[in-house]
């Protein structure tokens, strides 16, 4: 082997070499230059050739010094290997004798050794983990054969039998020491604590006493949680197991030992903002006072309300920081400080508007309630959120003020309100189905296009398919029409009828301006006027010829309504009430100029009884003034009876008939109906009476009543209830139905 060295100290050491101990010396200068500045790393220089050397230890040297691989040449090589006790023996000799203590040899093995001093294989008494004794018997015992070596499985939880049930215990949960704290609340904590409890989850039953531990001391933390929620923050709260027997035979009662301690006030409440407009905006908005407990419902309502106020008033970009309370143990207070960032006072901008956009942000701009100039407020910021969602055009939208800089007098800025949109699918396919008794089934089906004209200019094309009534219309429609919830929209029509009242081919045209309710819209206050231009050949009795014939009409005429309405849901009213008048002055072509107003007045109440009962109540009266029954069109007269009308008659059954029993429609009506309505879950039931009839004079007669009677079944869905009906009439006459049925969606009223 060869040992060289590549410095200048290196070779000078080997120069006096001298035997085998041989040390060779590497020296690093430390100097650096003068220009090497802290945080260089030095460029070492580029190597010399080196001088040849000559080797520290010659190869022969090294060579002989190697012991011999060969058996022949070493005697030890040739001697038999000892056995493994042997060789363990004389490890611990020399071990012992290395250490100066006195070897264990065979003559000492037996010897009787000190109680607490074990004799060990390496003589130290006091390993923390030590070897087993020599003079162990069964350590010197010979091993068995293998084949007489037996190992008894191990059974595992796995493989018990599958009939083999968990050994559990009972326990029960007593809480002790809330008495005050509900007294003083007039709240009942243990309540709120059973909703959480771990000891309450486990259902009364745990593995073993370790797993009730465990819940218990979950249960303490939550209790302390609880009391300081109500202002106890240093409660005492000890769990122990009681194992004496219960009277109901339960081993263990998990006790939880509350202490309530000191309930914490507040003594000083200090708002960290900057003045505001007017000055008491914070302080009239903040519902906290000293000397109050400190309770953390109150603390996080009284911070959501300010965070509330402050958008409502002037201040868009208001932000609440993170409260401090510091408690005083000693006595019981405690000092709340809220940081509140107020923000520019601002005014309404300008809108603008980015993403997929369905409409400009002009039309945002009709949308919106407020104008430019205007206090901002973050309930109008909400309603026109509302409002675009309303559309139907969105997938998603956002609503944001953003800051310009602009001044806007009285120490305000105006705000621009950016509006996101992303523009959702405007193709929509629609249908509905229905079946009432004397109308068969009847299937209505659409198709629109919400935006082929924007902004919100929509195409619907509606088809309708019945046992006796078929047709197709084409409609425009634009919703926001320059104005919020404005609608104007135009129809064409052709309709086929054949009721036992009529027989007609009707086409029709209308214009109509409206501001209608919709499922995601309700309005309060809705109207409606409109003009329109009927044609329609209609077969009905003749009197005067005795048999049915067929007349041409032709309507024009204009109209208005309005409506207030206060309940609570479109399709499925629980309380409130609505109301709605329609005037429609006409006039009929058919063998001369016969003008007449057609009136109507429908009122509707709701009265809930709890959280499963409600009682509605409908009533309906109209009249025509004007013309003789014989000059008004038959599809233009009142009829009653059906599943929006009178339940428990054929639709248009009732009122005034021809000679061969088929209704002729009357000049006015009257009906009313009352429901006991009763929800559980998405299931209801009906219970109703019905009433009504019309008449061939021009006002309501109130005489020749007929009443029918019904269940109902509903069944709630998140677009309304679907609703099935059974009706009879009461005093059933020659010809009327026993059971009429009708089906559809919403309620009857």
């Amino acid at each position: 082997m060869i040992l060289s060295a590549t410095s200048a100290a290196a070779q000078e050491a080997s120069a006096d070499v001298s035997g085998k101990d041989v040390v060779a010396e590497d020296t690093l200068s430390t100097a650096e230059p003068d220009d090497l500045r802290a945080g260089d790393v030095p460029v070492p220089p580029e190597p010399a050739g080196l001088p040849e050397v000559e080797p520290i230890i010659p190869d022969e040297e090294f060579n002989d010094t190697i012991p011999s691989l060969d058996p022949a040449d070493d005697d030890e090589l040739q001697k038999p290997l000892e056995s493994i006790d042997a060789f363990e023996q004389r490890l611990a000799r020399e071990a012992a004798s290395d250490a100066g203590e006195k070897p264990v040899t065979a003559a000492n093995a037996d010897s009787d050794a000190p109680l607490g001093e074990p004799a060990l294989d390496d003589g130290d008494s006091t390993e923390e983990i030590g070897d087993a004794p020599v003079r162990d018997a069964e350590l010197s015992a010979p091993l068995p054969p293998l084949d007489q070596f037996e190992v008894q499985p191990v059974e595992f939880a796995e493989n018990a039998t599958d009939d083999a049930e968990p050994v559990k215990i009972a326990y029960k949960t007593k809480i002790d020491g809330l008495e005050a704290v509900d007294e003083e609340t007039d709240l009942d904590l243990e309540s709120e604590f059973k909703g959480l409890s771990a000891l309450r989850d486990g259902d009364g039953e745990a593995a073993n006493v370790a797993m009730l531990s465990a819940r218990l001391t979950e249960d303490s933390e939550l209790l302390k949680t609880i009391l300081a929620s109500q202002g106890w923050y240093s409660p005492s709260v000890t769990t122990r197991i009681d194992r004496s027997e219960t009277e109901d035979g339960t081993p263990l009662i998990a006790v939880l030992q509350v202490t309530p301690g000191k309930r914490y006030n507040f003594t000083d409440i200090k708002i960290e903002a900057d003045p505001t407009e007017p000055a008491d905006l914070i302080s009239e908005n903040f519902a906290l006072t000293v000397g109050e407990p400190i309770v953390a419902e109150r603390v996080q309502g009284a911070e959501a309300q300010l965070a509330l106020a402050l958008p409502e008033n002037g201040y868009p970009f208001a932000e609440i920081g993170q409260r401090d309370i510091l408690l005083d143990p000693d006595t019981g207070g405690g000092d709340y400080t809220l940081p509140v960032t107020v923000g520019p006072r601002a005014r309404f901008g300008g809108f603008a508007t980015e993403g997929d956009l369905a409409f400009d942000a002009e039309h945002v701009g009709v949308l919106a309630r407020f104008e430019r100039g205007e206090l901002y407020d973050s309930r109008m910021v909400d309603d026109l959120r509302k409002a675009l969602v309303a559309t139907g055009l969105l997938s998603t939208v956002s609503v944001e003020p953003k800051r310009t800089g602009e001044a806007a007098g009285d120490g305000t800025e105006f705000v621009t309100i950016d509006v996101n949109q992303d523009a959702g699918p405007p193709r929509t396919i629609g249908g509905s189905a229905g079946y009432a008794a004397g109308q068969g089934f009847t299937l209505e089906g659409s198709w629109t296009h919400r935006n082929m004209f924007p902004p919100e200019g929509a195409l619907i094309v509606h088809g309708i398919a019945g046992t006796q009534q078929q047709g197709a219309g084409v409609t425009f429609r634009r919703s926001n029409a320059g104005k919020r919830d404005r609608t104007f929209e135009v129809t064409a029509e052709a309709l086929r009828a054949d009721y036992d009242a009529f027989n007609a081919y009707t086409g029709r045209l209308a214009a109509r301006i409206s501001r209608d309710s919709t499922p995601l819209w309700q309005k309060r206050i809705t109207y409606a006027y409109g003009v329109q231009l009927i044609g329609t050949a209609e077969k009905s009795y003749d009197f005067d010829a005795g048999e049915k014939r067929r007349r041409t009409y032709y309507i024009g005429g204009i109209s208005g309504q309005l409506g207030l309405d206060t309940s609570d849901d479109l399709l499925n009213p629980t309380k409130g009430f609505r109301l709605t008048t329609l005037i429609e002055p006409e006039g009929s072509l058919g063998g001369g100029f016969n003008p007449y107003v057609r009136a109507r007045i429908d009122g509707s109440a709701y009265y809930p009884i709890g959280n499963s009962f409600v009682l509605a109540g409908r009533v309906r009266f109209g009249t025509i003034q004007g013309a003789d029954l014989f000059d008004i069109a038959p599809s233009r007269r009142f009829y009653s009876g059906g599943g929006g009308s009178v339940r428990g008659f054929g639709f248009q059954k009732l009122g005034p008939l021809d000679p061969e029993g088929d209704p002729i429609g009357g000049r006015s009506l009257n009906e009313a109906a009352a429901e006991v309505r009763y929800r559980w879950g998405n299931f209801g039931i009906v219970g109703f009476v019905d009433a009504g009839q019309s008449y061939a004079a021009t006002t309501p007669q109130f005489s020749d009543m007929r009443y029918g009677v019904g269940l109902g079944g509903r069944f709630y869905t998140n677009f309304g209830p679907m609703r099935l009906d059974v009706a009879t009439p009461l005093g059933r006459r020659k010809g009327e139905s026993l059971i009429n049925v009708y089906v559809s969606i919403g309620q009857a009223f």
